[in-house]
């Protein structure tokens, strides 16, 4: 039970982390517009905080995700018990054209079929290198390295 909830925690600071990476934002920017200090961010991207409902909507609205997901992932709220087809959703919106209709399921469709793709190169990739083998991708570096949020400056030619 105390594992399953440990691993809960971490699932969700690895969830927020992700997200953050999404966002390309850095650890201290994430911390700032959450209204969280920077080492209390940390610990609960690391799984050793058990952040409030109030702290997760915080960090929610910085990442410019919903509230409901990070609760969700966090025990708070429970998993939908059914989940929503977006393409049904779509098709039964009287606000938009059906021409406008068709072109988001396209998107759509064509968004699931990159993600599946990228997924099975990714794990086609994970069975080809291990780490720290030669053409192993290296680590990205710490977000409190200085040198991780100094800027880009390229000599102009």
């Amino acid at each position: 039970m105390k594992d399953d909830l440990d691993r809960r925690w971490r699932d969700l600071g690895e969830f927020i982390r992700e997200q953050r990476n999404v966002g390309q934002m850095s650890l201290r920017k994430l911390s700032e517009a959450a209204g969280v200090s920077n080492p209390y961010l940390s610990q609960i991207e690391r799984g050793l905080r058990r952040p409030s409902a109030e702290i997760l909507q915080q960090i929610a609205r910085a990442l410019e995700i919903s509230s409901e997901t990070l609760y969700v992932r966090a025990g708070i709220l429970d998993e939908p018990a059914e989940r929503v087809d977006p393409i049904a959703e779509i098709r039964r919106d009287p606000t938009i054209t059906e021409e406008q209709k068709k072109s988001l399921v396209r998107i759509y469709q064509s968004f699931r079929r990159e993600n599946e793709l990228d997924a099975q190169d990714a794990e086609g990739a994970d069975a080809d290198v291990e780490p720290g083998a030669a053409g192993a991708p290296t680590p990205a570096p710490a977000d409190d390295d200085p040198a991780h949020d100094a800027p880009d400056l390229a000599v102009g030619s």
